[in-house]
């Protein structure tokens, strides 16, 4: 219990000094399961030791989530508070940084109607579009985390006795995010460095197309110009670095937006808004997904297509090789925060401006003429395995290797 007791404080250290890297006289609002309490104990503790101004804890709950569509009226289902994003937005402008433990049980809304849940997802992301817009420009410093809870961990740990499934999660998170390291902070900043390398190497190279093959995979994906491969930390407006996903493998750009062709296979289960979708694949033309299979969830992923004109199509390509920590546990979190960084992925809806030269400052019109894609969605979707090859065409037309059975080809 002692030695938890040290990694536990280690990891909410570890969030405050590289997630979202507080400054001091900063204000930082921290969302969290209720049963994370005491991490978030510990999180504020270390934030209110780094300086912090002010700390506000959201909780939050699966059974109060649930309980809209279970009790709620259909007027309920379609309605998200103004004055929530507001605080969200003014929390943004007035220089405040977000740490959300971000835990999502994979099974929430079973048996509940999937376009109830699609309604619902729709009217939150409408009215977070600015403060969306906000975190996909990096505007601010926002980190996502993750701990155990009950019901995660007895998905993931099924095979475990249920007394053993939350240390076992626990003993994952601790590794996939280097807090067994005798200095998780210094141990961070050398990942940090190696991802740095990789983004520069794929930033020189300046690909104009990448081709994915796979079992159940052919696909050629354009790549937009002036985009920029990022990954690890980035900058925000004030220049102060974050990392805003822990764990991080990947690196990551942009598509260009009518530059998709071809089809690809999912590889692991995908957790859209609390309901499971599996073994999934989509046919892209000219950028659009044209037709999709889905032998788990597809009254889900098909909600999820509707939401607006730019869900079909993509807004992100991402980078991580099949040998890598969290890949080499074997083990699927039903978590995209987790399962994305084990594996090659992209993403259906909004790109991140970013992945863009001058990107940040483009209306959303500019932004498509530039080849960037928008939507109130962004989903990312695993598509790596063992024998995924990606091969880069660069600006004369030659063509090179990027991964070679599930791996990195290349050299940093």
């Amino acid at each position: 219990m002692e030695n938890f007791e040290r990694n536990l404080e280690k990891y909410a250290e570890l969030v405050i000094k590289i997630g979202v890297n507080l400054t001091s006289g900063q204000d930082l609002l921290v969302e969290a399961p209720y049963e994370c309490l005491d991490l978030t104990r510990l999180i504020v503790q270390k934030a209110y030791e780094a300086g912090a101004n002010f700390v506000h804890v959201h909780f939050q709950d699966d059974v109060i989530s649930r309980s809209k569509f279970d009790h709620g009226t259909e007027a309920s289902v379609d309605y998200y508070p103004t004055w929530y994003t507001t605080m969200l937005e003014r929390f943004v402008e007035n220089g405040g940084a977000l740490l959300n433990i971000k835990v999502p049980n994979p099974d929430l809304y079973e048996g509940i109607e999937a376009a109830k849940i699609s309604r619902n997802s729709k009217a939150a992301a409408t009215a977070r579009a600015k403060y969306q817009h906000y975190v996909r420009t990096g505007a601010f410093s926002w980190c996502l985390i993750k701990a155990p809870t009950e019901a995660w961990a007895a998905k993931v740990y099924a095979d475990l006795p249920a007394d053993q499934r939350v240390s076992a999660m626990w003993d994952a998170v601790f590794k996939i995010n280097r807090v067994y390291e005798e200095d998780p902070v210094a141990a961070w900043r050398l990942h940090l460095d190696e991802l740095r390398r990789m983004r520069k190497v794929l930033n020189d190279r300046g690909y104009k197309a990448l081709r994915y093959r796979a079992a159940g995979t052919d696909l050629r994906l354009e790549l937009p110009e002036g985009h920029i491969w990022l990954g690890g930390d980035k900058g925000n407006a004030k220049g102060i670095r974050y990392v805003a996903n822990m764990p991080t493998e990947e690196v990551f750009t942009m598509p260009r937006r009518t530059g998709v062709r071809g089809t690809v296979a999912s590889t692991k289960p995908l957790n859209i808004n609390g309901a499971l979708v599996d073994r999934f694949s989509f046919t892209f033309e000219e950028g659009k997904v044209v037709d999709f299979a889905a032998e788990v969830g597809y009254e889900h992923l098909a909600k999820l297509l509707e939401m607006d004109e730019g869900a079909r199509y993509l807004g992100e390509v991402a980078l991580v090789p099949f040998d890598s920590p969290i890949s080499n546990l074997n083990r699927i979190f039903y978590n995209t925060g987790i399962d994305e960084n084990a594996s090659c992925h992209l993403a259906l809806g909004s790109c991140y401006p970013i992945n863009i030269q001058d990107g940040a400052s483009l209306s959303n019109d500019e932004l498509k003429a530039r080849g960037g894609n928008t939507s109130l969605i962004h989903v990312d979707f695993m598509i790596g395995t063992a024998d995924l090859d990606i091969d880069g065409e660069l600006a004369d037309g030659s063509v090179e290797p990027i991964f070679c059975a599930g791996n990195w080809a290349l050299t940093f």
